[in-house]
């Protein structure tokens, strides 16, 4: 397939940062996420920052804008709603600088995104793109989580492709690229629905050096009305993730076809360890349904090696609810 590419900049000043803030119902993160941005700011012939709003429906990010932008920020509202993947592609067309950060609406960044991810791509014209370390966060910008570093020291990576190739690694707010390289192979995938950001690292590091930093330094917040959760109740986050493993292995070396089995077993497991584990939990049945049936798809090996665990949850699972249904049952006036 060739994928749509970024048209080029008109000659003329450019700033060296676009900084494109994606949005689409979540203002009621974006004053923070523009705040950490704005902290960082140095200055419109440095930095073009921008919001652009997928048609937004039960808030009001231009508000936000307005209220928070201290009048450095931009603001564009696309004329119809077109889901997130044509929104980032909005994005990037809309972008002038040498550098891009897409940053989503509910995310945001530490002190020093910025400079240090600046120091990668000054290493050398090779690299495509610079990304750091995650904290992942929920909806009270409580950290979770904090991804693991892919070099003991900030750097090139190498052998990367491979590595990449088989999961995710790497949180949209985490990276920047060069927009010449969208320019050269193309935007993100309009086939592609969950994983589509996956798929383009893939890509950027088939052509491309990346370079890592090692220091924490993005916010990717996880929260129930998030894109991500609402596929993951469907199981679209597998079939999705199905056919970015077909997609991402026309980029890989003969020598490289045996991550295709192990990048279906990472997500069948995946699945298995972490999603519906979370979701039977919340008493989300079906969501859990959905989610072994997709594993099983991506892997069947990998959900039966996992049989004792995945009975051992449904029992407990099942006994909460018995015991939540009795305890009803009981205080029910007669």
């Amino acid at each position: 397939m060739g994928w749509p590419l970024l048209p080029s900049v008109p000659d003329g000043p450019r700033p060296l940062w676009s900084v494109m803030i994606p949005t689409y119902n979540c203002a009621q993160y974006l004053q923070d996420t523009l705040a950490s941005v704005l902290a960082q700011d140095p200055g419109p012939g440095v930095m073009q920052i921008e919001v652009v709003d997928d048609c937004s429906t039960s808030d009001n990010p231009e508000a936000v804008v307005r209220e928070f932008g201290a009048g450095r920020v931009s603001f564009h509202r696309r004329p119809a709603n077109g889901g997130h993947v044509a929104n980032f592609r909005t994005c990037l067309e809309r972008s002038r600088g040498h550098l891009i950060h897409l940053l989503h609406g509910d995310d945001a960044v530490r002190p020093g995104f910025y400079d240090k991810l600046l120091r990668g791509f000054e290493a050398g014209d090779d690299i495509g793109a610079a990304f750091c370390r995650q904290i992942y966060i929920d909806e009270k910008g409580q950290q979770v989580w904090i991804s693991e570093p892919e070099r003991q020291e900030s750097g090139p990576l190498d052998h990367w492709l491979e590595r990449i190739a088989e999961r995710q690694l790497i949180q949209t707010p985490s990276i920047a690229v060069r927009r010449k390289v969208y320019e050269t192979i193309g935007t993100f995938d309009p086939r592609l629905s969950w994983s589509e950001d996956w798929e383009m690292w893939v890509r950027i590091a088939a052509h491309y050096g990346m370079w890592h930093e090692v220091e924490p330094l993005a916010l990717y917040r996880v929260h129930q009305s998030s894109s991500t959760a609402t596929r993951i109740r469907t199981g679209e986050n597998l079939r999705d993730a199905r056919r970015a493993v077909e997609i991402t292995q026309t980029y890989l070396p003969p020598e490289l076809s045996p991550v295709r089995a192990k990048s279906l077993r990472f997500w069948a497991e995946d699945a298995i360890t972490n999603r519906i584990p979370l979701l039977l939990r919340r008493d989300e049945f079906q969501a859990a349904l959905a989610q072994l049936r997709e594993a099983s798809r991506c892997s069947r090996s990998e959900v039966l090696r996992h049989a004792p665990f995945l009975g051992s949850l449904m029992v407990k699972a099942c006994t909460r609810r018995l015991a939540r249904w009795i305890r009803r049952r009981e205080s029910a006036p007669t």
